[in-house]
């Protein structure tokens, strides 16, 4: 059976969905039991760039990319959605199966802004399957464009690849790592203000912040509040940066506003680390109390409080941690995502 996976490239894009993407093509089990493509459809850069090689991208797959038996289509909300559009029309022109994986944390708000609603909707519904990330985005999607046609695939871990990072929280009590895009979605500059207000506190409480997006505002921000002993920014970080970070950490938080299913999340645990973040998306299926804590997204005083609270209390930060390794083993893992994915390109069949 010939797959061909489309979405962002793994090497030359950034973010979750590059991510699965890349895990994919590395699985074993995977590409022995299916022949996998990958075509890249996206890589990062300015708006010309990104235009220009978008055009040409979908050019070049309409004209050579007519081989295949599945046609796996990741896709995020915006501009995304209707880009890949054309992919998933052009598959079922030529008589093939589609499933749709969708991911974009804002996708409910994207499809409330948008005035295109029933372009949106034609598009989830021509392909035969349409991936959630979590029961919630399912339940969501069915009652918000009437699907038939979704079924769930939660992301998952390499947890071989994280195990460098598991660590005692004795070697590093008061430090916090953030992994996303810095902005005001993922709440950076609520975490921010908590960190300062913490700091009275915690005199030596340290946060690290990795990612592109916002760095020079942060930095600003940072500077100005007399935080940089506090608040390390890291800016982009690759997958050993990424490693180092979790390891000198003990804790990840993610006060974001909207989200899906964050990596960063399920990376953390998998390292072993508590949580912080919000009760949006699918956190709250996967954070419960013995995971970590959830607060309301810009609840900054409930911020402070959590992180001071795991400034306080190692034994809890260390029984949660490897409650947490032990999820990610038993529900979150890249072998339990990949296992459920090859059951669904053979349904879809």
């Amino acid at each position: 059976m010939k797959i061909l996976v489309i979405g962002p490239s793994p090497i030359r894009s950034k973010g979750g969905m590059a991510t699965v993407i890349e895990e994919i093509v590395k699985d074993k089990k995977l590409n022995e039991e299916f022949e996998i493509d990958v075509y890249e459809s996206y890589i990062d850069g300015n708006k010309l760039k990104v235009l220009l090689f978008s055009l040409l991208s979908f050019v070049r797959f309409y004209f050579t990319k007519r081989n295949y038996d599945i046609y796996h289509i990741h896709a995020a909300s915006y501009g995304s959605t209707f880009r890949k559009g054309l992919y998933v029309h052009a598959a079922k022109k030529w008589g093939k199966k589609v499933i749709l994986h969708i991911h974009g944390a804002e996708y409910m708000l994207f499809y409330e802004k948008s005035n295109q609603k029933d372009k949106i909707v034609s598009i989830l519904k021509e392909a035969d399957e349409v991936i959630a990330l979590s029961a919630d985005w399912k339940k969501k999607f069915d009652e918000t464009f009437g699907l038939k046609n979704c079924v769930v695939l939660e992301n998952g871990i390499d947890t071989e690849r994280l195990k460098p990072a598991i660590t005692m929280v004795k070697d590093h009590p008061h430090t916090f790592v953030s992994l996303g895009r810095l902005g005001e979605r993922k709440g950076t500059y609520d975490l921010i203000k908590a960190i300062e207000q913490v700091r009275e506190q915690i005199p030596d409480i340290k946060c690290y912040l990795a990612g592109d997006g916002d760095i020079d505002r942060c930095k600003q921000i940072v500077e100005e509040k007399n935080l940089k002993s506090n608040i390390l920014i890291v800016g982009w970080a690759d997958f050993d940066k990424k490693l180092e970070l979790l390891k000198r950490s003990s804790v990840l938080v993610l006060p974001s506003y909207n989200e899906g299913l964050p990596m960063a999340i399920l990376e953390g645990m998998a390292c072993g680390k508590a949580i912080i973040s919000t009760t949006v998306g699918a956190i709250p299926e996967v954070v419960k109390e013995e995971n970590g804590i959830l607060i309301e997204p810009g609840d900054i005083k409930k911020l402070s409080e959590a992180l001071i609270g795991y400034c306080m209390n190692q034994e809890t930060v260390e029984k949660i941690g490897k409650n947490n390794i032990a999820l990610i083993h038993t529900k979150y893992s890249m072998d339990a995502m990949h296992q459920k994915l090859a059951q669904y390109y053979i349904d879809v069949m």
